[in-house]
């Protein structure tokens, strides 16, 4: 039977009790510079640590705990909370215990004991996530809360670091000090993950080309990543090769070096604004969680062998030696601390308040009203002229999709100083399809600037933008493209205010180029049909604007959302229909519109609706490339004696039920017109809407094949056709007793 890690540290101290230094003897010379005062709080923070892993097994026991990945064994990160400030921004990893307690006793009027074991028994009383998860978050020590997700909050971290430097050079200020360093801690098994990897890259891309990059990475090596063990050497070889990120390297069962390697790679990286990685040597013990039962892929032999290393048993033998305590001293405090855990633990467990129905689990993200109104910026602009080069967009004359589009991003950058805009190829190119062109020059390299090619950095670079306090509006390339990246949206982004209890947000809008209809150019990368990512991420917002006389006004909502209620923002723009300028006839024009500009405009709603048309016969359903196809099948029906209306829902997450209900009930028929995949794709949850909510008339739905779009020709054979849609509305109506006989093969 192997003892615990607990009984272990209990007996090599007891063993020392014949050796021990007189209390109370002032502390030797050391590296560090440590007081007496410094080396006991450190201590505190460890044992504070590990005494709270032991609760979260004894809560578990009592069925009052549902939460135990402990930090037993990395408790020399609080070796780095020490070297920061309490107001640096930290997003740390799951083990991160020590660093969590030591932060939060410099933080007067904290209390990190019962934080911590009311995140792990689920508590509405837990004061970051109010019962949600169990996260290391806490609002007033500057702790924003990540979720368990493999290394995700790396892009986030970086995009922090960068919005500080860059809300500086902007005149705005950020929601930390100017010279913050943002510390971000992760393991060694998640180092190896792509995400990691691509955050570490992008923040030596900006170290390599001098763009401040106040950031520290420490990764808490414990050589095993839940049974797969770490070779040797090999986080070493991957961590030190990043160009432009300095690397160093401590042995948590150091003390000494712990607390000097921190304070070294965080006072260079507040020096230098450049990125660093702290490789922390760790050790880990009691297995990944309660559940892991270790002796299944490990030996009794290494595991006794690790217990040597123990970095609590080596800061106790510190102060031993250095004569701050004795052993009887360093046991009494030990115990003193399991005493305090362990009482606020029988406290928690025998008042256990929970979250108790689905509402209260959702209020972080739920919408309290589908027609929440845009609350406008103030519109009133004085240079705006002079902003937007002299030539206002109204005086334009109409405008295509891809021209609105422009026009409101630079009112919004002129409205709103605190927006960025940024992304592959938005600066000096203007965008791939001339979506940001003149920005960079209207607003500068500062306001519009590119990213390097990775959709992982350009929404990390949201994500940290957002918290820090600037509106970002990032562009992703193709809508293909985002699936390389979309868990910064999901595990991210959409659950901060859940994970939070609304106390951060990350409001941001994401501008997506997507859809297909391109003629079977560029194939399925450049025609991604496919939504349905998109829309069952929780708490997300999916626009699709279709006529440039929608766009601007749905992209001015978007924006309130994002920077009023902190809402994530999808502005999912039909590629098709940028350049389109007729829909029925050549030269017909009315596929443009005229600029409306803010201070003249109509607040859209979230959720808002559009109708074309007054025809009662049968209600068309539609969105996106789905709306022209829709009104040029609606004028062939026409011609059969069938009069449509086709409704534009513009919004797709959350679907405007109550409006499509509204406009539903009018009609007999109603025909669902959709461009995504018949499997996933939107049509599904707009028939659902119906029949929950007691449609009785017929309902009849055309859609894309299940099928990826090819290149060239053959994109038609998959791709929901306008003929389709006018064979499903005669058919529809063909058997409607008050409709004379219809002859299919006219259509």
């Amino acid at each position: 039977m192997i003892g615990s890690i607990d009984e272990h540290f209990v007996v090599e101290v007891s063993a020392w009790a014949d050796n021990s230094a007189p209390s109370g003897s002032p502390l030797r010379s050391s590296r560090t510079g440590l007081s007496a005062d410094d080396l006991l709080a450190y201590f505190d923070a460890q044992i504070e640590s590990r005494h709270l892993d032991f609760a979260a097994r004894e809560l578990q026991k009592r069925g009052e705990g549902f939460y135990t990945i402990g930090s037993a064994g990395h408790e020399s990160n609080a070796a780095v909370a020490r070297a920061l400030r309490p107001t640096d921004p930290a997003l740390l990893h799951y083990r991160s215990g020590g660093f969590y307690a030591a932060r939060a006793a410099q933080v007067p009027g904290s209390t990190p004991i019962r934080d911590v074991l009311l995140g792990m028994a689920a508590s509405i009383d837990d004061p970051i996530s109010g019962g949600r998860h169990k996260v290391f978050g806490n609002r007033q020590l500057n702790i924003i809360p990540q979720t368990s997700t493999i290394a995700s909050h790396l892009p986030r971290a970086v995009g922090v670091a960068f919005a500080i430097e860059r809300a500086v050079a902007m005149g705005i200020e950020p929601a930390w000090p100017a010279d913050s360093v943002v510390v971000c801690s992760f393991g060694d098994a998640s180092a190896n993950h792509s995400t990691a990897t691509g955050a570490i890259n992008s923040a030596g891309y900006c170290g390599h080309r001098h763009v401040p990059m106040p950031i520290l990475f420490v990764c808490e090596d414990n050589g095993i990543g839940i049974s797969t063990k770490t070779p040797a050497g090999w986080m070493e070889g991957i961590l030190s090769r990043f160009p432009g990120v300095d690397y160093l390297y401590a042995d948590g069962s150091d003390p000494e070096a712990a607390v000097h390697t921190a304070k070294v790679a965080a006072d260079k990286v507040r020096a230098t604004r450049r990125p660093a990685i702290l490789h922390l040597k760790t050790m880990r013990f009691m297995g990944h969680a309660g559940s892991d039962a270790e002796l299944g892929y490990r030996t009794r032999t290494e595991i006794l062998r690790d217990y040597l290393q123990d970095p609590i048993l080596h800061t106790a033998l510190y102060l031993l030696e250095h004569g701050v305590l004795d052993a009887s001293e360093i046991l009494a405090r030990y115990e003193s601390m399991r005493d305090t855990v362990m009482s606020e633990a029988d406290r928690i467990a025998n008042s256990p308040q929970r979250l108790a129905s689905a509402a209260d689990v959702a209020r972080p993200i739920a919408f309290g009203n589908p027609a929440l109104a845009t609350r406008r910026a103030d519109a009133s602009v004085p240079d705006r002229g002079a902003l937007l080069g002299g030539r206002l967009p109204e005086d334009a004359g109409p405008q295509t999709l891809a021209q609105s589009i422009n026009a409101a991003l630079a009112d919004v950058l002129a409205s709103r100083p605190e927006s960025i805009v940024f992304g592959e190829d938005v600066a000096v190119k203007g965008g791939v399809y001339g979506l940001t062109r003149g920005l960079r020059k209207k607003f500068g390299a500062t306001r519009v600037f590119d990213t390097l090619l990775d959709e992982q950095t350009i929404l990390g670079t949201a994500l940290g933008a957002a918290v820090t306090g600037l509106l970002p509006i990032a562009e992703i390339q193709y809508l293909a493209y985002l699936h390389n990246a979309e868990d910064q949206l999901r595990g991210e982004a959409a659950t901060l205010r859940f994970f939070s209890n609304g106390q951060y947000q990350n409001g941001m809008v994401v501008r997506v180029a997507g859809l297909a209809y391109q003629k079977g150019f560029g194939g399925h990368f450049h025609n991604d049909n496919s939504l349905a990512v998109l829309r069952d991420i929780p708490g997300l917002i999916l626009a699709v604007p279709s006529h440039p006389a929608d766009a601007p006004a749905m992209l001015r909502t978007c924006i309130a959302l994002a920077k009023n209620e902190g809402r994530v923002c999808i502005f999912l723009e039909p590629i098709a229909l940028y350049h389109t300028r007729d829909l029925h006839l050549g030269g017909d024009n009315e596929w443009t519109a005229d600029y409306v500009p803010e201070a003249g405009a109509v607040s859209l709603n979230l959720g808002q609706t559009k109708a074309y048309g007054d025809g009662g016969d049968q209600l068309i359903v539609t969105y996106g490339n789905g709306l022209p196809m829709s009104l040029r099948a609606a004028r062939a029906l026409a011609q059969q004696g069938i009069d449509c209306t086709v409704l534009d829902l513009r919004w797709l997450a959350p679907l405007p039920v109550a409006e499509l209900l509204d406009h539903a009930r009018g009609f007999d028929h109603v025909l669902v017109a959709d461009e995504t995949r018949s499997s996933g794709g939107v049509s599904e949850a707009i028939i659902t809407a119906l029949v929950e909510h007691g449609y009785i008339g017929s309902i009849r739905r055309v859609t894309s094949q299940d099928c990826f779009v090819p290149l060239g020709p053959a994109a038609d054979q998959v791709l929901l056709s306008e003929q389709q849609i006018v064979r499903a509305g005669a058919e529809s109506m063909a058997g409607d007793p008050h409709r004379r006989a219809l002859n299919l093969t006219e259509v």
